[in-house]
């Protein structure tokens, strides 16, 4: 038996004996259990009147909700980079720099292709998650969906992090033009828009 699977246990059992939630969280922690387990237990039964301890919902995993939401965040990933990517092309056209007249611009008709490919994808899968979320809530717990959004929102924060370094050292170096200034607005917005499409992860 695994450890949370045994702690759940001597939760149910204590409180089925008429131990207090006080008195069984005394317990564990003497026992060694640190504070987050005991919670974690604690949370996961529920007491009523006339009726043994009450299970809570627990999180879950589901393959087939790892291959959706992998799906989902690598197009999501691949819109977000082949979006900066023509919008840098487009910076480079509108603000044109000396010392690159090629600029983004060879890397266009890849990101265009992409986005071709991958938009309808994302949008099929989003519209997907968010129609069983609406008729299933218990998909909210998923652990896959948690995890996704986790690291999804890692990697816009390593995004939006290097991005502010980059301002700031082109600022100490001289180098801060309105060409640099924009690209690094756009990646900034981008790592924003991420954050708001993973928001109620945030919120949960």
């Amino acid at each position: 038996m695994k450890s949370d699977d045994l702690l759940s246990e001597f939760v149910r059992e204590a409180l089925i004996a008429g131990q207090s939630q006080d008195q069984i969280a005394q317990a564990l922690a003497d026992a060694g259990w640190s504070q987050t387990e005991i919670r974690a237990a604690s949370e996961g039964w529920t007491v009523q009147a006339g009726l043994p301890p009450v299970p809570r919902p627990r999180a879950y995993v589901s393959a087939s909700e790892a291959l959706l939401y992998g799906l989902l965040f690598l197009s999501l990933g691949m819109i977000a980079w082949h979006t900066v990517i023509i919008g840098f092309a487009v910076i480079d056209r509108l603000l044109p720099d000396p010392l690159d007249p090629a600029g983004s611009g060879r890397w266009l008709r890849w990101s265009v292709s992409a986005l071709v490919a991958f938009l309808p994808l994302f949008l099929l899968l989003n519209r997907r998650v968010n129609r069983a979320g609406r008729d299933d809530p218990a998909r909210q717990r998923s652990l896959v969906r948690k995890w996704v959004a986790s690291i999804t929102l890692l990697l816009a924060s390593l995004a939006l992090l290097g991005d502010l370094v980059a301002v700031v050292y082109a600022f100490l170096n001289g180098d801060m033009t309105a060409q640099f200034l924009a690209k690094a607005l756009l990646v900034a917005i981008m790592a924003g828009l991420i954050f708001g499409y993973y928001k109620d992860e945030m919120d949960g």
